[in-house]
């Protein structure tokens, strides 16, 4: 690793590296400085290497070392200069976005180059096979190739940015502009599973920060500013599901607001509450849960009456017919009625998290499912006026589907009130934060309404009904349909209805006699039961002793062991509340410590600023309070008109008027009339009660005498028109005798034309059959000829690899032997070698004795008196001066004087023509040396190099000799060396 003196030499080295395309070398020089622990202290440069290192990164795509190196530069300007960590993620994140746009455009553009090129051209053969190979298109392979690995460096770029700042204070907004940021990818690109999973970053987060309350740069959910941005990513994230149709995610979203909400104990804008419940009402609508549905409604509607004060009457219209429409569309029987304990039970704790959600309640207090009724809800409606502000359709609906009794006309009625319903709905130009309204999606729950109170009404005035009447009465749906419906209905005990389809009637009853009659049949069993093993088997008057005490033992010993297990766990519990005491005391003083610590700190500054705040605070407060007279006095006089005109009494004079009395005044009067409108209401619907119940008793003698007037018509009618229907059929079996006896004349000519039609077409089928069996047959010979080529080809074929292997194995075995043959002739000719050299060391061993004797001759013949140069000399003393340089070379002692004279002898010497030693002359060698009869002869020549064969282009052999052997006496030995090839 590298070690500069100064960072800005880190980065020039950085630029020359990159200048000579190195630049993975330039990141990992940039890396070591960022993570080198001797720049821990910010400096202005290091907010250069950083933008360089992260524009390395971002072309290399190696998001690990921007994540690394952004973690050291947090931990260096987190507490000197956040703004520089602020600019340096808001770069990366340009650098990131920016490319991975290229890459988009660039793979686009290369869509367009591909269809606008020539489109007369064949494609290329390499692409039809890659297209054949990975099965996908053009588009789709550029895509995986260009955009892809952009895509995923730009989504880990967004999960670091995410991970650095998740609990930093300081930088908040940056946080949320990141998450929004990767909202906005995934919604653009249809990125569903990198959504769960940044919902899930963003989720455990928020529980971190929960968890970990003492750390030091934790964002405070309690200020208005932070609670803004965490609330506003909840409402992006919220949104964005919705879009991509995610719903499981949206209702997860939802509920991290409501908890996000609870925890800090704050109601959010009105206006991200209409956005909260116009997505609710979203889900709730997908989900089919319509009673949460309506009630979501019922919230929005009550907040765009309340706070939108840009709304305009048709919007408003349109909303309260939605509300009306979605509580209407409730199914109107409890499903829970015939549900188990448990089902109960989960369904209570469902209802009770609902009716939180919708509610918005922080501190819910309230228990039950009765909260939360369709019933409920439409007394709601009516006391609330919200069915005053809907259209007049959904009015009429509302009042036959709910108050009106017209069995017979009900589906008549309703069926054109759906039709104009159905073409309601469009865009609020006044509430653009809601969506688009269509009353469209509740016609098949309200028509499945309709259908239910219609077998309601028509249960308590038929006891039976034909099928095919009943289908009359509902043009809505299909008998098959009407009769599913009618199933869940009965199994929720809405209505008591069976259906025979043998007599084809539909046959109804009481449900209260049915129920009371099934109600008690197991315990009134049982209770029998009972009575006769009590009969059978009665229980003992006198019991023993033992038998007397042993119960009791054992009830004894039983509780003594509860009491013990209960004594256990209570001190195990109180040594956890202790445990847990002082590990909260503990935490709580820590806390204080630091408190405190951030007191003393903050105290300058607040003395500081606190003068000034008090004057502004005057100022403000005195501006506050002008304006509230201007308002009180607007509001009395608003209020005085109002009572003027309705003859109310006026305030008294010289009264202390303010906002809040005039407020707590108009709010008593509302009241009051609002009270004294219910009680007018209430009057009204008992007299129209009234008035209702006189007029059916009225009507029903009517009723059944227009019911026995319409069975006779309805007799003769039908006696009338079979009549008719015999007269027609005698008719007209009269008029097809007449017509057969009318075409009977044509029977003959009918068969020979037959004749001749099938006539010709057998011959026709003979023939292209004979055609075919022609054809048939030429192929068959054509694929048995092709057949017995392939045979003979496959059989030449493999003859002939039969016959190549065959001269493999040959050549190969010819190889083998060959190869052993100069084997055994190397090994003949090694051992005649070895024979050879065995001889050699033989005859040497010879000489050596000879020549030793030799020596030890000349030796003992020192001892007489030296002959005079100039007479010859006998063949035994022509001999000494040689024997000095032996006796040299044998390591013996010579004198002086001796290796003198034999030195100036030696010249003088003549030497012997038959006797003289082999290495000191030309002559051919001895007849018993082994050259000559290992090569036939003295006149052949030796095949080695011999020390001495060229004794005569020499001064002196034996020089030559005794050099030799003087330069091999320190060996100890006079043998030559062995010949060489």
């Amino acid at each position: 690793m590298a070690h500069f003196a100064k960072p800005e030499n880190a980065l020039k080295r950085a630029d020359e590296l990159i200048n000579v395309g190195q630049k993975q070398d330039a990141l990992q020089a940039l890396h070591d400085l960022i993570t080198s622990k001797r720049y821990r202290a910010w400096q202005k440069p290091l907010e250069k290497i950083m933008f360089k290192y992260l524009d390395l990164c971002v072309d290399l795509k190696r998001g690990r070392f921007a994540k690394d190196g952004l973690i050291q530069y947090r931990i260096v300007c987190q507490q000197v200069n956040v703004s520089s960590l602020e600019e340096v993620i808001k770069h990366f994140l340009h650098l990131s976005t920016e490319k991975a746009e290229q890459a988009r455009s660039q793979a686009d553009a290369l869509e367009e180059a591909l269809d606008v090129d020539d489109l007369e051209a064949d494609r290329k053969p390499e692409d039809l096979q890659l297209s054949i190979v990975s099965g996908e298109k053009g588009k789709d392979r550029s895509d995986r190739e260009l955009v892809t690995p952009w895509f995923k460096f730009l989504w880990e770029t967004y999960r670091t940015v995410l991970e650095i700042l998740r609990n930093n204070s300081k930088l908040e907004a940056l946080y949320a502009m990141t998450a929004h940021k990767a909202f906005q990818f995934c919604k653009q690109y249809k990125r569903t599973t990198e959504f769960r999973r940044l919902c899930e970053i963003i989720r455990n987060h928020l529980a971190n920060l929960n968890k970990y309350r003492d750390q030091r740069d934790r964002p405070d959910l309690s200020a208005p500013e932070s609670l803004q941005l965490y609330l506003d990513t909840r409402f992006d994230q919220l949104k964005v599901a919705t879009e991509l149709g995610l719903w499981q995610e949206a209702f997860r979203s939802v509920e991290d607001i409501y908890g996000l909400m609870c925890m800090v104990k704050k109601t959010p804008k009105s206006s991200l509450l209409m956005v909260y419940y116009s997505k609710l009402t979203e889900i709730f609508w997908i989900s089919s849960s319509h009673l949460y549905h309506a009630y979501a409604w019922f919230k929005l509607f009550s907040l765009q009456k309340n706070f939108n004060k840009n709304l305009s009457q048709k919007d408003l219209q349109l909303i309260a017919s939605s509300v009306v429409l979605a509580a209407l569309s409730v199914p109107p029987f409890d499903r829970a009625q015939s549900a188990s304990h448990m089902e109960l039970e989960n369904e209570k704790e469902r209802n009770l998290r609902m009716a939180n959600l919708i509610g918005f309640n922080l501190e819910p207090k309230f228990e039950g499912r009765d909260m939360l009724s369709r019933s409920a809800l439409l007394s709601e409606l009516v006391s609330r006026g919200v069915l005053s502000c809907a259209s007049q359709e959904v009015k009429d609906l509302f009042h036959v589907l709910e108050h009106e009794f017209h069995p017979l006309d009900l589906g008549s009625k309703i069926q054109p009130l759906l039709e104009k319903i159905s073409k309601s709905g469009g865009k609020l130009s006044s509430a653009p934060s809601l969506p688009e309204v269509q009353l469209s999606q509740y016609v098949p729950s309200l028509e499945k309404l309709a259908t239910l109170r219609l077998l309601q009404q028509v249960s308590k005035i038929y006891q039976t009904i034909r099928i095919e009447s009943l289908s009359q009465l509902v043009p809505f749906f299909e008998f098959s349909v009407v009769e599913k419906i009618s199933v869940d209905a009965v199994k929720n005990n809405f209505v008591a209805m069976k259906v025979d389809h043998m007599k084809g009637v539909v046959i109804f009853g009481n449900l209260g006699i049915e129920s009371d009659g099934l109600k008690d049949h197991l315990a009134v069993f049982a209770e029998s039961l009972n009575k006769v093993r009590a009969m059978l088997y009665p229980v003992p008057s006198k019991a023993s002793k033992l038998g007397g005490i042993v119960p009791n033992l054992a009830e004894t010993v039983e509780k003594e062991h509860k009491r013990l297990l209960a004594r256990k766990s209570i001190i195990e519990k109180r040594k956890e509340d202790q445990e847990r005491q002082q590990l909260e005391m503990e935490r709580e003083e820590e806390q204080k410590r630091l408190k405190l610590q951030k007191l003393t700190e903050e105290a300058e500054q607040k003395r500081l600023a606190a003068e000034l705040l008090e004057r502004r605070k005057q100022r403000i407060l005195r501006e506050i309070e002008e304006k509230e007279l201007e308002e009180a006095q607007a509001l009395l006089e608003d209020t005085e008109k109002r009572m003027k005109k309705g003859k109310k009494k006026t305030l008294l004079d010289g009264e202390k008027v303010t906002k809040q009395t005039v407020m707590e005044r108009a709010l008593t009067e509302q009241l009051k009339e609002r009270q004294e409108m219910e009680k007018k209401l209430q009057k009204l619907a008992k007299t129209m009660d009234y008035l209702e119940r006189a007029k059916r008793e009225e009507a029903a003698p009517l009723i059944e005498a227009a019911y026995q007037r319409r069975l006779v018509e309805e007799r003769e009618f039908y006696e009338r028109e079979q009549q008719r229907e015999v007269e027609l059929s005698r008719e007209r079996h009269e008029s097809d005798l007449k017509e057969k006896n009318r075409l009977s004349r044509m029977l003959e000519f009918k068969e020979t034309f037959q004749g001749e039609v099938i006539g010709r077409r057998q011959a026709e089928f003979d023939k292209i059959r004979t055609e075919r069996e022609e054809r048939i047959s030429q192929m068959i010979r054509a694929r048995k000829q092709e057949r017995d080529i392939k045979r003979k080809q496959l059989y030449y074929l493999t003859t002939e690899e039969e016959r190549i292997r065959k001269l493999q194995e040959e050549e190969e075995a010819h190889k083998r032997e060959e190869a052993e043959k100069r084997k055994k002739q190397e090994a003949e000719h090694k051992a005649k070698l070895d024979e050879i050299a065995e001889k050699q060391r033989q005859r040497e061993r010879e000489l050596e004795e000879k020549e030793k004797k030799r020596r030890e001759e000349l030796l003992k013949g020192t001892d007489a008196p030296p002959a005079r140069p100039a007479e010859p000399t006998a063949a035994p003393a022509a001999a000494a001066p040689p024997a000095a340089a032996p006796a040299q070379a044998s390591g013996k002692y010579v004198p002086r004087f001796k290796r003198q004279t034999a030195e100036v002898s030696a010249p003088a010497q003549t030497p012997p023509a038959a006797d003289s030693d082999r290495w000191g002359n030309r002559g051919p060698p001895p007849a018993d040396d082994h050259w000559g009869s290992n090569r036939g002869g003295p006149s052949q020549k030796p095949d080695r190099w011999v020390p001495g064969s060229r004794g005569s282009d020499r001064p002196s052999g034996g020089d030559a000799w005794r050099s030799g052997e003087e330069r091999r006496s320190p060996f100890g030995s006079s043998r030559p060396r062995p010949a060489q090839r």
